[in-house]
C-alpha cells in the first residue's frame, strides 16, 4: 500500500515560509507584487484565480485580479501586459488560461517581461530550463511544486526512469525538463503513445497530466512506482478526480498523490514562493 502525498500538509509548510519571507522583505520596505490577468467568465478559471488572490493577500502578497470581458481584442490585453510590465510594484505577470480564441496566446506570453514571467513560460525562460542553464529564472509553477514533492519525500531521481504522460507546455514539457536536468531518463508519452502501458510500465516515476479521467491503472504502473497525478477532471457527478485510478493504484505504487489535495495546492504555493523569489531576485539583483 502507498504512502500517500499529503498536498494539503506541504503546501501549508511551503506557505509559511512564504510568509517568513515576506516579513523579511516588508522590513526593508518591499511588499511582492502579482498581477493575474482573467479573460472572461471560465467557471474553473473564476475559482482558480480567487482561490490565488485569497492566498497572496493571506501571505501579505500585493495582489491584482485585472478581468476582461470574454470578448475582448488582442491590443487591450496586450496593452494591460505592458502597464505591468512598467509597474514597478508588480513583480509577477500571470495570464489565466485558457483564452478565448480570438486572442493570440503566444503573443501573449511573449510580451511579459522574462524577470515577471510567473509562468515561466517566455521562450528566454524555457530556453534557460531546456538548456540547464545556472542563475536565477521562473519555471512552470505545477513542475516546481512536483519536484518539491518528490524532494521532500527523499525521492532519489538520478539514474531513474521517469515517464511523463502529457506534453503541454505549462506542465509535461518542462516537468520533462526539470527531471532530466536531475539526471533522471525521462520519456515524454501522451495519450496518443502507440503503447503508452510499456512507456508507463517502467518508470520508477510516473507523472501523469493527460486531462483524461482514470487513464492509468494498477496494471500499467510499476511495483513501487512514485505516482503524481497532476489531473483533475470533474465527473458527471460532480466529483473530482484524477488520471490515475487512484483506489487500485496505490497498492502498488510506493508513493502517490490524491485528487483533490495533492498537486493542486502545492501549484498555488509554489506561485506564492516564486513570486516572492522573483521580488527577491529583482531587489537583490540577483541573475
Amino acid at each position: 500500500m502507498a504512502t500517500v502525498i499529503d498536498g494539503r500538509k506541504l503546501a501549508k509548510e511551503l506557505n509559511q515560509q512564504t510568509k517568513e519571507r515576506v516579513a523579511k522583505l516588508a522590513s526593508r520596505g518591499i511588499q511582492p507584487g502579482i498581477v493575474v490577468i482573467l479573460v472572461g467568465e471560465d467557471p474553473a478559471s473564476v475559482i482558480y484565480t480567487r482561490n490565488k488572490q485569497r492566498k497572496a493577500e493571506k501571505l501579505g502578497i500585493k495582489s491584482i485580479l485585472k478581468k476582461f470581458p470574454a470578448d475582448v481584442d488582442q491590443v487591450t490585453v496586450m496593452a494591460a501586459v505592458d502597464q505591468y510590465n512598467h509597474d514597478d510594484t508588480i513583480d509577477a505577470i500571470l495570464v489565466q488560461e485558457p483564452l478565448p480564441d480570438q486572442l493570440d496566446g503566444q503573443a501573449i506570453t511573449n510580451a511579459i517581461r522574462p524577470d515577471k514571467d510567473i509562468d515561466g513560460l517566455h521562450p528566454t525562460n524555457l530556453g534557460k530550463l531546456y538548456a540547464n542553464q545556472p542563475g536565477n529564472y521562473p519555471v512552470a509553477c505545477t513542475p516546481r511544486g512536483v519536484m518539491t514533492m518528490l524532494h521532500h519525500h527523499h525521492v532519489e531521481l538520478a539514474g531513474k526512469n521517469a515517464t511523463i504522460v502529457g506534453r503541454s507546455i505549462l506542465v509535461g514539457k518542462p516537468m520533462a525538463a526539470l527531471l532530466n536536468n536531475a539526471n533522471a531518463t525521462t520519456t515524454l508519452a501522451s495519450r496518443h503513445t502507440r503503447d503508452l502501458a510499456a512507456a508507463t510500465r517502467q518508470a520508477d516515476i510516473l507523472v501523469v497530466a493527460a486531462g483524461s479521467p482514470h487513464l492509468i491503472k494498477a496494471e500499467d504502473v510499476k511495483p513501487g512506482a512514485v505516482v503524481i497525478d497532476v489531473g483533475i477532471n470533474r465527473l458527471s457527478s460532480g466529483k473530482l478526480t484524477g488520471d490515475v485510478d487512484f483506489e487500485h493504484v496505490q497498492d502498488v505504487a510506493s508513493l502517490i498523490t490524491p485528487v483533490p489535495g495533492g498537486v493542486g495546492p502545492m501549484t498555488i504555493a509554489s506561485l506564492m514562493q516564486q513570486t516572492v523569489d522573483l521580488a527577491e531576485w529583482r531587489h537583490n539583483g540577483q541573475k
